[in-house]
Formats: structure tokens, sequence, C-alpha cells
């Protein structure tokens, strides 16, 4: 028997063999450099969107501050239907692009925004400036909790935190290791007050405010919730005293305190006119969108950007 034709067979399949395995191997090697270079090219995208949607909202940041300086130099009374309290309805960037730019994601990029004043929401920083607890304002803060369901004994509770943290060190203490509050800075820090829920901050969160130091509420454009608190009208009264606002704004504190009659107020002072806006932003490019937060300063015509949260 000759075995010389069937040696030959075996090492013919050996060799297909062989071969499909090599070219099975680089397909495999091909596709994976493939695909390192699509995860490389669609990282280098994001990163490239990300850092355009920064540079959107930082141009709105700017385009707000403007709005703001602008409204300074006109008016000295801040009401709800200036220029500044109008929202940004969702906008397409393109329509304001070259034609030569037309192909561009900013052709696919919008923006929308708005502007509200800081203090038209109760500033829980009042409770506890430089340290020393305000009794009156305890007892507004108390008021708010109340009206939203909420047992007003927080209201002390935080402003004894608050305190607490503000605390400078004793250097005659025994323990030095003794850690102090957490300061409370923004609206989630009030969780750390104990027994505070999220349910309950959700109940709140749209009329509070920290800010970086004590400021009156604007009796413009504050909400019945917050004109409730810091006075003794009820609810129903504040709200129909908000919808008044619509003929006939405050132009000064006495206005308002004209308005109140027997329902005296229980904070110090009240004001018409504001230092401190909230910007709300959001912009979408293509499959990204990013939300931003930010507090700007007034003073005068100068801003000042406090702090800008991304979310």
């Amino acid at each position: 028997m000759n075995v010389r034709p069937v040696l030959m067979k075996r090492q013919r399949g050996v060799a297909v063999i062989i071969a499909l395995l090599l070219t099975t191997l680089a397909i495999t090697i091909v596709a994976s450099l493939f695909w390192q270079q699509q995860v490389q090219v669609r990282s280098i995208e994001n990163q490239r969107l990300q850092l355009q949607k920064k540079w959107i909202l930082r141009g709105a940041l700017d385009w707000a501050s403007l709005i703001l300086r602008e409204d300074a130099k006109y008016s000295s009374v801040d009401t709800l239907d200036e220029p500044w309290a109008t929202p940004l309805a969702e906008t397409r960037l393109g329509q304001y692009v070259d034609d030569g730019l037309a192909d561009s994601d900013a052709t696919n990029a919008t923006l929308s925004g708005s502007i509200s004043d800081a203090q038209s929401r109760y500033n829980l920083t009042n409770l506890c400036p430089s340290g020393t607890i305000n009794p009156a304002e305890v007892s507004a803060f108390a008021n708010l909790l109340k009206n939203a369901g909420i047992d007003p004994s927080f209201a002390q509770a935080t402003a004894d935190l608050m305190a607490d943290a503000q605390q400078k060190p004793d250097a005659n203490a025994a323990d030095q290791s003794a850690p102090l509050p957490m300061n409370l800075t923004q609206v989630d820090d009030l969780l750390a007050v104990p027994g505070f829920t999220a349910k309950m901050l959700d109940r709140i969160r749209d009329d509070v405010i920290f800010l970086p130091h004590a400021t009156p509420v604007n009796v413009n454009t504050a909400p019945a919730e917050v004109l409730a608190a810091i006075s003794t009208l009820s609810l129903s009264d504040a709200a129909a005293l908000v919808a008044s606002r619509n003929t006939a704004t405050f132009r000064n504190p006495g206005d308002f305190m004209l308005l109140l009659h027997a329902n005296r107020l229980i904070v110090a002072n009240v004001s018409v006119s504001t230092n401190y806006f909230l910007v709300n932003g959001k912009v979408r490019i293509n499959r990204a969108e990013s939300d931003i937060q930010a507090l700007i300063e007034r003073n005068g015509i100068n801003t000042n950007l406090i702090w800008i949260r991304e979310y």
C-alpha cells in the first residue's frame, strides 16, 4: 500500500486548518483594533461634547449677568415683570450659526434656562448669622415648616446645629479631638439635622436657600409660603396678596407693611430689591445633555459668580 498520497492529503488538511486558524486570529486582532479605535474615538467625541456644553453654559451665565447688570441701571426695584424674570424657552443654537458651519454640532445644540430671585426664598443663613441664633428668624422658619406639614421644632434644631458648627474650638477644653458638626451651606445639608428626612426636604426645597450672608426677603417676588412664614398672614391671605402683585407691585417696604394691617411682620426687615439670583440652564448637543444651577451676586451694576453646580 502506498502511504505517500495519504500523508499528502493529511498534510494538505493540516495546512488548511492552520490557514483557517491564522485567518481567524488575524480577523480577531483586526476586529479588536477596530473596536479599541472606536472606543477611543467615542471617548474623544464625548470629551469634546462635554467641553462644548461647558462653553455654551458659560456663555449663558455671561448673558444672564449682562441682563442683571442692565436691569440694575434702570431700576432699583426687582419684580417678576422685568426682563430677567422671563425664561428662555428651548432654543436651537444652529439658527445663530453661519451657513458654512451648518454641519457642525452647533446646529444640533439647544439651550433653555431661567433666572429667578434667590431672595424670594427664605434664606436659612438668617437663622444663625455669625454664630448667633436669631429667635425671630427661627419663628419664621418654624412657620414655613408648619405650613408645609412638618414639625416646626426642626427650625430650632436647625439653628442649634448651625450655631454648634460655627463655634470656635475651646483651647481649654479637655477633649480637643471631638469633631464639630458639619456647617450647613446648601439645602441638602438639612438632612444632617437629626430626624429631618428627604420627604420633608422635598416639601420645602423650592422655598428655602442658603446664601452667603443674611438677607431680607424680596416681597415682590416671594411666593405665598414665604410671605406667610415671615408674617402672621395665613397661607390663603398670603396667596391673595401675591395675586394682588399682578396689578400693583411694592415700590418700597412701607407699601408691603400697609397691606399687612393687623398681621405683623415677624422678621426684622423685608426688601423690594435683590442682590442674589439663581440661574438655571440646560444644554443639549446630540445625545449629550447637561443641567446647571448657578448663584450670581449683584452689587449695583457689578456681578459675581458665587457658585455653580452641574447635575
